[in-house]
């Protein structure tokens, strides 16, 4: 995971590393938190392929979807229980 360093994001992506660790601990089995001085970078990389970009997206992703699209590359057969719970 990258993060704008300049922008003080580490506290979000310490907190979205440890969200996803949590959840997919044994399938992820490591994270990095990786600083920035471009600006603005907010990344999210699985086996090197990028799942998420501040840039591209405009904006952060929610936990819900950041985990669905972890989720995805790493456990696809894996329900996400109350995650993926739909609002009537």
């Amino acid at each position: 995971m990258t993060y704008c360093r300049l922008c003080n994001w580490l506290l979000r992506a310490a907190w979205m590393g440890q969200e996803l660790l949590s959840t997919f601990g044994e399938e992820l089995g490591s994270l990095t938190l990786i600083p920035d001085d471009q600006g603005g970078v907010f990344e999210v990389r699985v086996d090197g392929e990028l799942i998420w970009s501040r840039g591209a997206q405009g904006r952060f992703p929610e936990m819900k979807e950041l985990k669905q699209l972890v989720r995805d590359k790493v456990a696809p057969a894996r329900d996400l229980g109350h995650v993926e719970t739909k609002k009537p």
